[in-house]
């Protein structure tokens, strides 16, 4: 089962272009990172840069409308995310739990939504998403 764990730092949703993170927490989760990597779950992580970096393309009425970041209505913004492969809910909430979150940041885990998941209907429709996922640049 593939699982996601999406950090969420409170106060990031204000953060300046360019904040980063202090040496020191980046330390501790390099730690935690690598304990992911020699269990074997780990398939991805990445940070992302605030959202006073980024851009939101809304679709009202059907049309794109492009809104540069910061977003003055968002409470929570995503700071980062690991991807794990375990064999559980319970088996990811541990993790998580091993992570070294400060005070300020939560995680949320979300399950994959796996092609077996959906009716036949529906991976009929998506015939060709597998072969997307294993070569996403199209090469």
């Amino acid at each position: 089962m593939r699982f996601m764990m999406l950090m969420i730092p409170k106060g990031y949703e204000t953060a300046a272009p360019g904040t980063a993170p202090d040496a020191k927490a980046v330390a501790a989760m390099m730690k935690y990172n690598e304990a992911l990597q020699k269990a074997g779950i780990l398939i991805a992580l990445d940070g992302l840069h605030p959202p006073s970096m980024g851009a939101r393309v809304s679709f009202p009425g059907g049309q794109p409308v492009v809104s540069d970041g910061p977003f003055a209505e968002v409470k929570e913004v995503l700071g980062g995310y690991w991807m794990i492969n375990v064999k559980s809910r319970a088996e990811a909430i541990e993790w998580a739990k091993k992570c070294p979150a400060g005070p300020n940041e939560v995680i949320e885990i979300r399950q994959v939504q796996e092609m077996e998941d959906f009716p036949e209907d529906v991976q009929e429709a998506a015939a060709g998403f597998a072969e997307m996922q294993r070569h996403p640049s199209g090469a």
